[in-house]
């Protein structure tokens, strides 16, 4: 009999999506760490960042992207090619969808963000609050799946034109 311990929903992550969104509805520090170990020995890579104050819907975009962005680049979780870039900026988009809200007002905004990977595809999951008033606050989730070309970049027209 083995003495692993085995986690809860152990058998659930199935995909990068499935692995981002679990990654991202944590609350806690512990059930991070749980997550993320589970979600390692599933061999996936990921990172986790938070995006987060008092934001118009333009910030929120651009603060949200540049935070995928640093976060993926700076921990190695993708290299600064155009098919990474691509498919990162794509998924982060359809992410967000889930959590904007369309307001003419400034919104409160605290997320996590997590960002998994396999050999193939690239998942960002968001899940968060939102709020136009203190004491309307809505959970929120998103998630975008993009799949990662493994293709030599340097063939493309448009980085080699000749």
């Amino acid at each position: 009999m083995s003495t692993e311990k085995r986690l809860p929903l152990e058998n659930s992550v199935t995909s990068v999506g499935t692995a981002a969104m679990l990654l991202a509805l944590t609350r806690t520090m512990a059930d991070e760490d749980d997550i993320k170990q589970m979600v390692g020995k599933k061999g996936y890579r990921f990172v986790v960042t938070e995006v987060g104050g008092k934001s118009s819907f333009a910030e929120f975009q651009e603060k949200t992207t540049r935070a995928v962005m640093g976060a993926c680049l700076n921990n190695g979780l993708i290299t600064k090619t155009v098919a990474n870039m691509h498919a990162l900026l794509h998924a982060v988009e359809e992410a967000k969808r889930g959590v904007l809200v369309n307001a003419s007002t400034n919104t409160s905004l605290a997320t996590k963000i997590a960002i998994v990977r396999d050999s193939n595809w690239i998942a960002v999951a968001i899940f968060g609050e939102s709020a136009i008033h203190p004491m309307t606050n809505h959970e929120r989730a998103g998630l975008g799946v993009m799949h990662l070309c493994n293709c030599d970049s340097s063939n493309s027209a448009k980085d080699n034109p000749e």
